[in-house]
């Protein structure tokens, strides 16, 4: 559904051509709809050679399981929403150790999701018993016998097989910032 009235003054939008695309912009005021987009989290916590994965209660994948995950927050910094996902669905407590994959979804709603390598720290996996109704650490033997989603059988596979290396924090950015940095330079 393409927006029709202006977010910040409330005017109706049109079709303008602006840097080579064709964009709803306000009639009175400066605003333009840049397009709609989401950003998603994701985690792969190993335990012991094993990975934390939720069973999914709700759709989109009901019954799948999957590792935990969900969406930012608007002023929410990135490496916050995955530990509060974490925490929310499974009640495992982890910490960001790096980025290790990316997939971008152009699509009506352009998704870019993220996926974090994170150091498990505590607690025993227990479900949310709304958006995940199962939670656990299983070894990639127990997942051959489980319904484990394609993008997160593939997730895994960089768990488990991958470097793990992927993109860490940069803790001491040369430029000043709000907000958060990955690279994989290595200081």
């Amino acid at each position: 559904m393409a927006p029709r009235f202006c977010m910040e003054c409330g005017h109706p939008l049109e079709l303008r051509e602006i840097g080579g695309e064709e964009r709803h912009a306000c009639t009175a005021c400066s605003f333009v709809h840049w397009g709609n987009y989401s950003i998603g989290v994701g985690a792969l916590v190993l335990r012991e050679e094993k990975v934390l994965l939720v069973r999914r209660a709700i759709q989109p994948g009901k019954g799948n399981w999957t590792n935990p995950g969900g969406y930012i927050e608007q002023h929410e910094p990135i490496e916050k929403t995955i530990v509060r996902e974490v925490m929310e669905e499974t009640g495992v407590t982890a910490t960001v150790r790096g980025i290790v994959a990316l997939r971008d979804q152009p699509r009506d709603i352009h998704n870019v999701y993220v996926a974090f390598a994170m150091d498990y720290v505590d607690g025993e996996p227990v479900p949310d018993g709304v958006e995940v109704d199962a939670a656990g650490f299983f070894s990639l033997e127990e997942m051959k016998q489980m319904q484990v989603a394609g993008f997160t059988q593939w997730l895994v596979d960089i768990a488990i097989h991958g470097d793990m290396q992927g993109l860490l924090p940069d803790k001491e950015p040369n430029a000043p910032f709000q907000g958060s940095g990955f690279s994989n330079l290595r200081r």
